[in-house]
């Protein structure tokens, strides 16, 4: 079974006993480190099960191998029933070792106890003739793109939760990824652990409260309350970011980044799609979503506004001032009330 979040495939290339072949010979291809760790992982619990002394199981990178290597690695065993072995990366191959890869997986076709899983991390064309030949043998196909949007993680967010037999609604998936951030093993971590500490229907609110103090309660977190027009949140965040030591000077730093990206992202005007606005940016498709929501509360007179405010919360952090605390409470109010009466 693939990992949520990622999409499998049977390859239809016509072979004979295709279904052995799927199951023996299997690419995963995308960037996603942890969705192909797990998959890597689930495929050989799939083959191997419970009997692991009687199997052999072998990873390595491609790009280690050198001329006959990997020949040499794969050689029969006189005491493992099954073999697996893990080819991470065929990207890096070189065109040597592409060869002897291409005759292990024909080798894998016909022998059922020899387990290829090819791993390539896509959206590159080196490696890409090993892939096509690979996959024209029969091979079943995985993939993991990276999640860059915020509705791929909210799906994901999803997936994970139907995947333990609990559903959960857009918008509590919505928070979840919102308190939590972009890594996608954090987010399938807080999945399991949330999905395991509650029972009943699990709500935004409940969310909110289980991951109430977490550690990513930081600089990032008070530049996301506060230019979402979120000024209680944005203190309470600011009080605990303090109380669990993050420097005054990173809170700072992290709303004025914020505000950059808000002028950045409102420059470039609201009719282009998010895609061609983030290339243009050099910010994650993610981002640009997200300050475009942000920008509703907010006009360009009071962004000019705020980052005066911030630029004086930056001063007196920095030494101008006799209690940084202080001044970053003072910065949000001040920035809160640019946004209000913009």
């Amino acid at each position: 079974m693939p990992a949520p979040g990622s999409r499998s495939r049977r390859s239809t290339a016509p072979t004979s006993g295709s279904a052995t072949v799927a199951s023996s010979l299997i690419v995963i291809i995308g960037d996603e480190e942890f969705l192909v760790d797990r998959a890597v992982r689930r495929l050989i619990d799939e083959t191997v099960g419970s009997d692991r002394a009687s199997a052999d199981v072998l990873q390595v990178e491609a790009a280690e191998l050198d001329g006959g290597r990997l020949a040499t690695l794969v050689a029969p065993s006189l005491f493992a029933d099954q073999r697996v072995v893990v080819l991470r990366n065929a990207d890096a191959l070189s065109k040597e070792s592409a060869d002897e890869l291409l005759s292990l997986c024909r080798r894998a076709v016909d022998d059922p106890t020899l387990h290829v899983i090819l791993t390539h991390r896509g959206k590159t064309n080196r490696g890409k003739t090993v892939l096509e030949d690979v996959l024209g043998l029969g091979a079943r196909r995985i993939d993991c793109p990276r999640l860059t949007r915020t509705g791929e993680r909210i799906d994901f967010v999803r997936g994970e939760f139907a995947a333990q037999g609990r559903s959960i609604s857009e918008d509590t998936a919505r928070a979840l990824v919102d308190a939590i951030g972009a890594d996608v093993a954090e987010l399938a971590a807080a999945c399991a652990q949330l999905a395991a500490d509650t029972t009943g229907r699990i709500t935004a609110d409940v969310v909110r409260r289980y991951f109430r103090g977490r550690a990513d309660a930081s600089g990032f977190a008070v530049a996301d309350a506060i230019l979402d027009g979120e000024r209680s949140v944005a203190l309470e965040q600011l009080r605990w970011a303090l109380a669990t030591g993050t420097a005054p000077v990173l809170i700072v730093g992290a709303v004025a980044q914020g505000l950059r990206v808000l002028a950045r992202v409102g420059s470039a005007g609201r009719g282009r799609r998010p895609a061609d606005v983030a290339r243009e940016l050099g910010l994650p498709p993610w981002r640009v979503d997200r300050a475009r929501a942000q920008l509703r509360h907010w006009t360009p007179t009071a962004v000019a506004a705020a980052i005066v405010a911030t630029g004086a919360a930056d001063l007196a952090v920095k030494g101008g001032g006799v209690n940084p605390a202080f001044a970053l409470e003072k910065m949000i109010e001040d920035i809160d009330r640019a946004r209000v009466t913009r």
